[in-house]
């Protein structure tokens, strides 16, 4: 099938490679403009860019989508098919009508749970022992398109949300393949979603980092799994400096000692009160201006007041 694709993140680069080894006619590849990053601030090329050209594939990189422009292009690569995977721009009505078999979605949860921008980091965040993906039609609400295939898969008790982004990535894209041959067979299903069930899991933010340790030791758990790698949990209770937190663990002692209190240094971690009374041990962090490094490690450098 001729295919245009559109896709940004590593998490669109397996169902690019999963689309072109099952043999499909790729004509093009939007992808989001280049952008500065690192010291340099030298303009990057995005994961899914890097592939495409790999594979000499045109790549587009429109900034707009709404002028006409983007339209022309796709009209002029004339695609029976448009696959999205984590593109990170809203297709409007006339990009969504303009190939005869319409666009597709690779979307990381079981929809209508989790519709929006981060649904990996909220189903962690949340502590959810399961999400999937879900390949849909797209259609013009957010996330709201039929459903044409799903797959699930556990979550891990300890997986991060970075951890469970590579495996939805290559659960996405054996599934696509799987729904582009019967799209191609004339024999994929339209399942309207139950918009009553839908949740939503909104973009991260720097304001959901600082933890809050009057709240459960699993919640706070979730809390550090579900915003690795961005934005990170953090919190300031160990020496008044912010730290990133990126591993810890849920320690079943009890206490009665005040949340965010620490109860304990030394070689195995920072135990820190939590508001239900449990302790979480805080495994490896990251200081301002320093590389993460394991609790210990810190400690030799940063003593830490009990209590």
């Amino acid at each position: 099938m001729r295919i245009l694709f559109m896709g940004t993140p590593d998490f669109a680069v397996p169902s690019l490679e999963a689309l072109i080894a099952a043999g499909h006619d790729v004509c093009g590849v939007f992808t989001q403009p280049d952008k500065p990053k690192n010291r340099g601030m030298k303009l990057q090329p995005t994961p899914v860019k890097v592939c495409a050209q790999a594979h000499d594939i045109p790549v587009f990189q429109p900034v707009k989508l709404r002028d006409g422009a983007a339209l022309a292009q796709i009209q002029a690569l004339s695609p029976e098919l448009i696959v999205v995977a984590a593109y990170g721009r809203i297709l409007p009505d006339d990009i969504l009508a303009a190939p005869p078999k319409g666009c597709i979605n690779v979307h990381s949860s079981l929809l209508p749970k989790y519709r929006g921008a981060a649904p990996i980091n909220w189903a962690v965040l949340n502590g959810d022992s399961e999400t999937g993906v879900t390949i849909m039609h797209m259609a013009h609400d957010l996330d709201a398109g039929d459903i044409i295939d799903q797959a699930a898969t556990p979550i891990g008790p300890e997986e991060t949300a970075a951890e469970l982004y590579g495996r939805l990535a290559s659960l996405g894209a054996e599934l696509l393949v799987k729904v582009v041959a019967e799209i191609a067979a004339g024999t994929a299903k339209r399942i309207p979603q139950d918009g009553s069930c839908a949740t939503l899991a909104p973009m991260l933010s720097k304001e959901l980092s600082l933890v809050d340790w009057s709240r459960g030791a699993q919640e706070i758990y979730n809390q550090i799994r579900g915003l690795i790698p961005w934005p990170a949990a953090s919190t300031d209770v160990l020496t008044g400096e912010p730290v990133k937190l990126w591993g810890a663990q849920v320690v079943e002692k009890r206490t009665d000692a005040k949340p965010g209190s620490v109860l304990a240094a030394g070689k195995q971690g920072i135990d820190v009160a939590c508001g239900d009374g449990l302790t979480l041990r805080i495994l490896e962090l990251q200081a301002p201006g320093s590389r993460r490094m394991a609790a210990a490690d810190y400690l030799r450098g940063h003593p830490i007041p009990m209590g």
